[in-house]
């Protein structure tokens, strides 16, 4: 693994949030880590992938495994402060560490954004939230598959003639 420009390493907070209404929401990576904070914004896919991703790793590691110990020298400059768009991410357990480390890149170079070192439990309760957020959308219509807004949804299904809201759709069937 190529070196990280930032590395948080005595990780205090790693969550994954949204904001706005569903239909609206953009999504973001919080990782706070001794005195500094990172906002990885990415797409909800991503975000989903990224909670698939670790719960299969968690599942396929062996089940003796060694205690946590992070590399608290790597820890970034105090005060620092990262905002930046995911370009590139990358996930992987150091097994004598028993540590997952995912690195973030804001472009296509091999050289990480920023490099978070986390434990099982933590990386656990974030994949757990994470596919939550991505599950707690808009509706998904049952005849065409498409998500529906509030204020309704001009089914393909329906030749879209007629604008169905939520109750309606649930109604027809």
């Amino acid at each position: 693994m190529a070196d990280a420009k930032n590395e948080f390493t005595d990780v205090s907070s790693f969550k994954p949030e949204s904001i706005g209404e569903p239909g609206k929401r953009t999504f973001r990576i919080m990782v706070s880590s001794a005195s500094s904070t990172a906002a990885i914004w990415l797409e909800k896919e991503q975000l989903f992938q990224l909670g698939q991703a670790i719960q299969q790793m968690v599942a396929n590691l062996p089940t003796e495994r060694a205690a946590s110990s992070s590399p608290t020298q790597r820890e970034a400059t105090p005060l620092t402060r990262l905002e930046f768009k995911l370009a590139k991410l990358v996930l992987g357990h150091d097994g004598p560490k028993s540590l997952f480390i995912i690195d973030a890149h804001d472009s296509d170079d091999d050289e990480a954004t920023v490099r978070v070192w986390v434990d099982e439990q933590q990386i656990n309760g974030f994949a757990e939230e994470a596919l939550k957020l991505c599950a707690a959308g808009r509706p998904i219509c049952p005849l065409c598959a498409r998500p529906i807004d509030p204020e309704g949804h001009a089914c393909a299904r329906t030749n879209g003639f007629a604008k169905l809201t939520p109750e309606e759709l649930s109604e027809e069937l």
